[in-house]
C-alpha cells in the first residue's frame, strides 16, 4: 500500500496543553486520528511521526525519500532556520506539504520566514489542527503516478 508520511516537529507531543488560544485543544494523538481517517479514506497508509530532535526528523525524511508516496510536514520553530531539513526536504522525490496550526503570518515576524517553502509543493497554514486533514488529502491530489 502507499505511505503517505506526517512528520511533526519540536513540541507538537504537547498540543492540547500548549498554548491552547494559539494551537487549541486537540491534542497530537486526535490529529493522528484525523490524519489515518484522512489517508484511508484515499487508499493509502499512514506513517505519523513526531519528533523534538532536527536529527531524528532528517532522519524520517530520508525513510520517506523512498517509502512515502507523500510527505506533510509540521517541523515547528525549525520550519524558521533549519537548512539541514531544507536539504532534506529539498532531495524529496515525492510531493510535500508544509503545514503550519496556526497562521503564522499573523504572529510574530520571525514566523514570517520559512526555509522550507521554497522546497515544498504546498504550503497550509491557520486550519487549527483541521489543516492536517486538508494537507493528507492535498497531498495525495498531488501524487503524480
Amino acid at each position: 500500500m502507499k505511505k503517505i508520511f506526517v512528520v511533526n516537529g519540536p513540541n507538537l507531543d504537547m498540543l492540547g496543553k500548549r498554548e491552547p488560544q494559539i494551537y487549541g485543544k486537540t491534542t497530537l494523538a486526535d490529529i493522528k486520528k484525523i490524519c489515518e481517517e484522512a489517508a484511508k479514506a484515499k487508499g493509502y497508509e499512514l506513517v505519523f511521526s513526531q519528533y523534538n530532535g532536527e536529527g531524528e526528523i532528517i532522519d524520517e525524511l530520508h525513510r520517506a525519500y523512498t517509502d512515502a508516496a507523500a510527505v506533510v510536514l509540521n517541523a515547528g520553530a525549525y520550519t524558521h532556520y533549519s537548512y539541514a531539513i531544507a536539504d532534506a526536504v529539498k532531495m524529496l522525490p515525492c510531493p510535500t506539504v508544509e503545514l503550519h496550526i496556526s497562521n503564522v503570518f499573523a504572529r510574530e515576524s520571525f514566523r514570517h520566514e520559512s526555509v522550507l517553502s521554497p522546497y515544498c509543493t504546498a504550503l497550509i497554514a491557520g486550519l487549527g489542527a483541521n489543516g492536517y486533514a486538508h494537507a493528507v488529502t492535498a497531498a495525495i491530489e498531488l501524487i503524480r503516478d
